[in-house]
């Protein structure tokens, strides 16, 4: 059989197993995403969410152009896509891979376990996660602008706690992205595997720090996600979180901001007996980036300034402020239990939505269930509304661990205040919660030096869970049949 004819076989074998059931939901649109309230139900799926999307790619066989830099040395899923690209002539398709089994299936579509067919000479035959959708099924369903969405959006993201798209290509009307695989799961099904099915605070702690940091990227980005929960936070092979899942997210403008505060001339006058003049004496500048955080060595400045009692520099210093504060959508979009209540009450939201969710993320990982949630979806929606904040008694066994408690309740009840305008977080975005006090001691720069509270078996124990099928030549050199059976939604 011809590669031409076992290309348009697989095709054909695609549209006859992918059949997709049509369901009626009205989309309504009014900030480029689209409406759709997800049943509430759980399910678990190795590396993908409930809701895993697929986006809209050009026509014909692409390869993304502007490549991104592979987060850690020496990784060899980048190299062996890079090279893959190279042989190719940049151009990758599906004939190029070997699917493995399904993963998971979603809201837009599916995602798979997959290999390159042809192992790379000197590497390791790595595994990627790819998501395919029917985008005439989409159209159908009205929601291709979701799954537009989550393209553009992918294309955007280069940041250790967010998916990195290694490729993406079509094969007739359905669109493949190859992206990173997660071995871990998810932190739903982690949770489950805890005693208690809940997290303790010091790993609460952990993957908070992390999912706020892939928040803040997002945000300074333009990207108001809205869609945080344990299902949408993978783990990587080393442990480390991975936010997955943007086809509800938002894109919108930000406009990054200098605050400087005023300081009390009195405490100056109080506090420093003599000025100067020279630029080394003036308060640094201290970027708030993911990514950064600043040095505790302090310049010896050319004039000698006598400090006669201790002065918060903290207090001072001026601020980068990258929060799109003017988001502004009447989407009713996101998981029951999750929701906002300005979302809820359709009065429109902004990035204060994705600080909701986050409490009730944290929430859920300490106590092992949602604060809000009710005997359906309506008294769901009705308890966020109109319920006060109740945290469940659990034990704790030393004095830290109880001030540890007592700091992320506080944190937890800034977080879901229902006025989203007096919201921790709504003015200044992350900057507000990481200095809070169950945050302290945090060293964000260095955050991905910390070992995680759970680190996933080794890839061989992995792969030995995986039946890979033994080809001969012949049939490794033929693309893939998606067998007759195969599932879809």
């Amino acid at each position: 059989m011809s590669k031409r004819k076992a290309h348009y076989s697989y095709i054909h074998a695609l549209q006859n197993t992918m059949a997709t059931t049509t369901r009626d939901e009205s989309d309504y649109d009014s900030s480029c995403s689209s409406i759709t309230v997800q049943d509430s139900s759980r399910s678990w799926l190795s590396s993908a969410s409930r809701r895993s999307s697929i986006s809209l790619s050009s026509s014909g066989d692409t390869y993304i152009s502007n490549c991104h830099k592979p987060h850690q040395a020496n990784q060899a899923a980048w190299e062996a896509m890079k090279r893959l690209r190279g042989d190719k002539g940049g151009q990758v398709g599906l004939e190029q891979f070997r699917l493995l089994r399904r993963l998971g299936s979603g809201d837009l579509g599916n995602v798979y376990l997959c290999q390159i067919r042809n192992p790379v000479v000197g590497l390791p035959h790595c595994f990627y996660a790819m998501k395919v959708v029917d985008r005439e099924a989409l159209v159908i369903r009205k929601k291709l602008q979701r799954a537009e969405m989550e393209k553009e959006i992918l294309g955007m993201l280069d940041h250790p706690f967010l998916p990195t798209l290694y490729a993406e290509f079509d094969a007739s009307h359905y669109s493949c992205l190859v992206m990173e695989f997660c071995p871990g799961g998810d932190l739903h099904a982690a949770r489950q595997r805890q005693p208690g099915k809940r997290f303790s605070i010091s790993s609460a702690k952990f993957y908070a720090a992390e999912t706020l940091l892939a928040l803040e990227y997002l945000h300074m980005m333009g990207i108001v996600y809205r869609d945080l929960k344990p299902e949408n936070v993978l783990v990587r092979e080393d442990g480390h979180i991975m936010l997955s899942d943007f086809d509800l997210s938002l894109k919108c403008d930000v406009v990054p901001k200098l605050l400087r505060p005023k300081p009390d001339p009195q405490a100056i006058d109080k506090n420093i007996k003599t000025s100067c003049s020279s630029p080394s004496c003036a308060l640094p500048i201290q970027p708030v980036l993911s990514c950064f955080s600043s040095s505790t060595k302090k310049t010896k400045p050319t004039i000698t300034t006598t400090i006669t009692e201790q002065v918060d520099f903290q207090e001072h210093n001026p601020e980068l402020v990258a929060e799109p504060v003017n988001a502004k959508s009447k989407s009713f979009v996101g998981t029951h239990e999750y929701l906002a209540p300005e979302v809820i009450s359709g009065q429109g939201h902004g990035s204060a939505v994705d600080w909701w969710t986050f409490g009730v993320f944290l929430y859920e990982l300490l106590y092992g269930r949602t604060p809000f949630k009710g005997e359906n979806n309506e008294k769901t929606l009705i308890n966020i509304l109109k319920q006060p904040l109740i945290f469940p008694r659990i034990g704790v066994s030393t004095s830290r661990e109880y001030e540890e408690m007592v700091k992320v309740q506080d944190l937890i009840s800034r977080l879901l205040v229902k006025n989203p305008k007096k919201r921790i977080g709504s003015l200044k975005g992350s900057v507000e919660i990481k200095r809070h006090e169950f945050f302290k001691g945090v060293h964000w720069a260095l955050i991905r030096s910390v070992r995680p509270p759970e680190v996933p078996s080794d890839l061989q124990k992995i792969r030995s869970r995986v039946v890979l099928p033994k080809l001969s030549k012949k049939e490794r050199d033929e693309p893939y049949q998606i067998p007759h059976h195969f599932d879809y939604f």
